[in-house]
């Protein structure tokens, strides 16, 4: 996912959407332990997109702290 669209996105958006990247990561490490997995890149990609959106939406917490 992009810089770009994660920072469009609200807060509870993003909670939904690193809810949902975690599911897929779960998923695909149970496929990879079953060696179902034609691209184990796709765990890396996710990981970070985790730790993306995580920043992002701390950032927006923060700033509502801020102005509040």
């Amino acid at each position: 996912m992009k810089i770009k669209d994660i920072r469009e996105l609200s807060i509870p958006e993003l909670e939904k959407t690193i809810r949902d990247t975690r599911d897929q990561l779960l998923e695909l490490k149970l496929r990879k332990q079953t060696g179902q997995v034609e691209n184990t890149a796709e765990l890396t990609q996710r990981r970070r997109d985790i730790a993306r959106m995580e920043t992002i939406r701390n950032e927006k917490v923060m700033a509502e702290k801020a102005s509040a």
